[in-house]
């Protein structure tokens, strides 16, 4: 193993040791995808006011149902939004607070 010019042993253990693993670094990865595309990023905004229908999201950022439901899907997918039935309506919201958290916080950072 190559020798360190600053790091101590004690502290490449520490990092070593807080380093995620593989399968969970392209979890991560996929996570923060989400939030690199546009379109999601918008939807994401949207359903952290409050949970909103298809038909609502995509008059509401003036793109195309089909666009809005595809990447709803993806979203869903991913975990980052659930839905409901309210009749013959799909209500979606985000799965957790802390995805309109982690949003937020980077639009505070900017």
């Amino acid at each position: 193993m190559p020798d360190f010019l600053m790091l101590t042993e004690r502290r490449k253990n520490q990092i070593l040791g807080f380093l995620p693993t593989d399968s969970q670094i392209s979890k991560l990865a996929d996570y923060f995808q989400n939030f690199s595309d546009s379109t999601r990023l918008k939807i994401i905004t949207c359903l952290s006011v409050c949970d909103m229908c298809v038909g609502d999201i995509s008059n509401l950022l003036n793109i195309n149902q089909t666009t809005v439901s595809h990447q709803l899907k993806i979203l869903k997918d991913q975990g980052l939004v659930n839905y409901r039935r309210d009749g013959k309506i799909l209500l979606y919201s985000l799965q957790e607070q802390s995805i309109s958290d982690v949003m937020m916080y980077a639009v505070e950072y900017l």
